[in-house]
C-alpha cells in the first residue's frame, strides 16, 4: 500500500524501525513511500555511534550549496555539524534513512541521530547550531508559515544552477 504525500511536505520524522524508501511517482507533485527490504536507520547507525553531531547533506556540484557549506563552517566555531555531499555513497544512504530517494538532490537535508529535516526546516535547524546571531534569526523565521518558507526555498533551489552555476566536482 502506498501513501501519497504532497511534494511540499517539509517535516519528516524517522521512526527507529524505519524501512521506508521515497520514490517519485509519475506526477511531479506527489511522492510515494514504498517498503524496502533494508532498514536504513540500522544500516546507517554507525554514522552516529562515535560522532553524535548531525550531518548536513548538500548538492556537491552546486556553487550555492558549496558556498552555504563554507558559510556554515566559518560560523560554526564549535564544529557541531558534519558535511556530506548528497551524491556520495554515504549521502545516498543517509537520504534513504531520511525517507528520500537516493538520487534526490532537490534539498539540503540535516540528519540527526533520530530525525531528519529538509528544505527550510533544515536551514532553520542548521542556523540553530551555528554562532550568534543565527540561532536568534532562526527563532524568528520559524514563525513564518512552513508553506511560505518552503515556497521561497523551492524557488531558489529550483533555479540554483542558473543563478549560481555548478562545478564539475564537489569542492568540499
Amino acid at each position: 500500500m502506498a501513501i501519497l504525500i504532497p511534494a511540499s511536505f517539509g517535516r519528516l520524522t524517522v521512526p527507529s524501525n524505519a524501512q521506508v524508501r521515497l520514490r517519485v511517482s509519475a506526477s511531479a507533485n506527489q511522492r510515494t513511500f514504498r517498503r524496502d527490504s533494508v532498514d536504513w536507520v540500522k544500516e546507517t547507525s554507525s554514522f552516529f555511534e562515535e560522532d553524535k553531531r548531525p550531518i548536513m547533506l548538500f548538492d556537491g556540484v552546486c556553487n550555492l550549496c558549496n558556498g552555504g557549506v563554507k558559510f556554515v563552517r566559518d560560523h560554526d566555531r564549535n564544529r557541531s555539524i558534519r558535511f556530506e555531499a548528497l551524491q556520495s555513497e554515504t549521502g545516498k544512504k543517509l537520504l534513504m534513512r531520511s525517507g528520500r530517494a537516493p538520487d534526490d538532490i532537490s534539498s539540503v537535508v540535516l540528519v540527526e541521530k533520530d530525525r531528519s529535516y529538509i528544505k527550510s526546516e533544515a536551514v532553520l535547524k542548521i542556523m540553530k547550531y551555528i554562532d550568534l546571531p543565527f540561532p536568534q534569526l532562526a527563532f524568528f523565521f520559524q514563525f513564518a508559515p512552513l508553506f511560505v518558507r518552503d515556497f521561497l526555498y523551492e524557488n531558489v533551489a529550483n533555479n540554483r544552477y542558473a543563478m549560481f552555476g555548478r562545478s564539475d566536482s564537489c569542492e568540499i
